[in-house]
This record gives structure tokens, sequence and C-alpha cells, in this order.
């Protein structure tokens, strides 16, 4: 049974990648990170006797303290455990990963490069800028950022032929545009792109990522839910003239895709479900 205050690796999996995954600190030594800095998936580097500085900074970006915290340490002792007592002490929920990040390894969770991860502003967020008008592409990764790179990401959307001036001039990074690294190669799109840099191999993503390939590429033989995919996006395209508003709806059909990627792929319903058995 885990200890009190403390969330197992199994626990903590279930999680990311949903809406309801809490705000991950890694609050590991400098020394224990240099030695491997892969990171859990969206978690962000803190400094345990510094966290009064983290969440002001925090809660100034999202207008309120986090609601649900994780703390994330080399093996779940003083660093994550002290770290998760502070923050309960000023009201937050927070739990620390119980053994720490060596019994996350151990049963091969998947961990993300950090250093692909692009500067953050002063508020500590990445900032990504595409062109506006997003149907498949252009809502997959922004999806795929919040969920499993940086949950406070901003997403700019701005006219295609604006897209690197003002990647320069905001300091951003441009994605799903000719030209740039986080862009199509070959026959991947974008979304594929950032799954083989961050090193982020799950299942239920490489199931999505064919989803979504097929859909964006006109591939819709890839997947049998790519053409579904492919019509949902349009619709929503129409749907909605603000791009942001459109994201926030693509949020949940994504969301909804992966948990069926992950956890509902193999189930199937008929009708009439009350039919007797022969």
């Amino acid at each position: 049974m885990p200890a009190p205050n403390a969330i197992s690796s199994d626990k903590l999996a279930r999680l990311i990648g949903t809406a309801r995954a809490p705000l991950l600190l890694d609050v590991r030594s400098d020394a224990d990170y240099q030695a491997d800095p892969r990171m859990i998936p969206g978690s962000v580097r803190a400094d345990d006797q510094a966290l009064d500085q983290l969440l002001a900074r925090l809660s100034a970006a999202a207008h309120s303290a986090p609601s649900s915290v994780v703390t994330i340490c080399q093996g779940g002792h003083r660093r994550s455990q002290g770290a998760a007592a502070w923050l309960r002490a000023e009201g937050i929920g927070c739990e620390y990963l119980e053994n720490g990040i060596d019994a996350w390894r151990a049963v091969n969770l998947p961990l993300i490069r950090p250093d692909k991860l692009p500067p953050r502003d002063v508020q500590g967020r990445t900032v990504w800028v595409t062109r506006a008008r997003p149907k498949i592409d252009r809502i997959a990764c922004p999806w795929l950022i919040r969920r499993f790179l940086d949950p406070r990401a901003v997403i700019l959307f701005v006219a295609p032929t604006e897209v690197l001036g003002v990647a320069e001039r905001l300091d951003a990074t441009p994605f799903d545009v000719e030209g740039v690294f986080w862009s199509h190669r070959g026959e991947l799109c974008s979304f594929d792109t950032m799954l083989v840099e961050f090193g982020l191999t799950i299942p239920a993503l490489d199931h999505l990522a064919r989803i979504v390939r097929g859909a964006d590429t006109a591939r819709l033989d890839l997947e049998p839910e790519a053409a579904g995919l492919l019509a949902i996006s349009l619709g929503l395209s129409r749907i909605y003239a603000n791009d942001h508003e459109q994201l926030d709806a693509g949020m949940l059909v994504y969301d909804a895709l992966y948990r069926w990627a992950r956890d509902a792929s193999d189930e199937t319903h008929n009708w009439p479900t009350n039919k007797p058995r022969a």
C-alpha cells in the first residue's frame, strides 16, 4: 500500500496525457538531473527550497494556484516529500512520486528529452506559433504539447506569411510550416516529428499518430479512424471562427481519441444490446 500522500508510478502514468493530470515538479538535485536529464512527460524543473517563488509565478500565469501537484525526486525521499509537505501547508493538494524517478525508470515508463523543448518565457511557459485556421496537425500538435510537454504552453495562430516574423519577434517556436524544424518530414507529419524528437514512445500515441497522419496527408487507408478525424476536424473549422475556441474544442476530441487508443480500441458495440444469447 502506498505511503500517505504518495502516488505510485502506475497511477501517475494513467493521469499523464489526460486533462486531469496534476502539475509535476521535478525537484531532483542538479547532480541527479545531470546524470540523466530525461524527465517525466509534462514535468518542470523546480528548486525545492524556492517553491514560494515558483508558485507565485505559476499563480500569476494561471490566475490561481495549481489545484493538484506531484513532486518528483530521485528516490522519493527528502526532496520530494519535503516539497510536497510544504505545498500542502500552503493549502495545495500535493503528493510525491513513490520511490521517485528511479521507480518510474525501473518499469520503463515514458521519459522525454527536455533539451528539445524551446526556451521558456518569464512565466516559465514555452511559446509556439503556427498558421491560422488550423485543421488537423495544428490542433494535434498543441494537444500533444499541452498534454505531454508543457501544460501551460502558449499557442499563437497568425497569417501564414507572418509565422516566421512573429516567431522571431516574440521568441516563439514555429511549427507545421515549411522549412522549420517542427514540421513534416517526408511522409511523416508534424505530430510524428514531435513524437520522434522528444522520444515519446507510447503505444497509444503511436496509434493516434497514424490516425493524424492519415487524416492530415490524405492517406485515409492508414487507419479506419482517419476519415472520421478528417470529418470532425473540418467540421470544427466551420463551427469556430476563433482559432483558440477551435483549439479548446479540439483538445476534447484528442483527449477522447487518446483514451480510446489507450483503453478502448478493442471494444465493440452492437444493437440491440439486450438481445438474448442463443
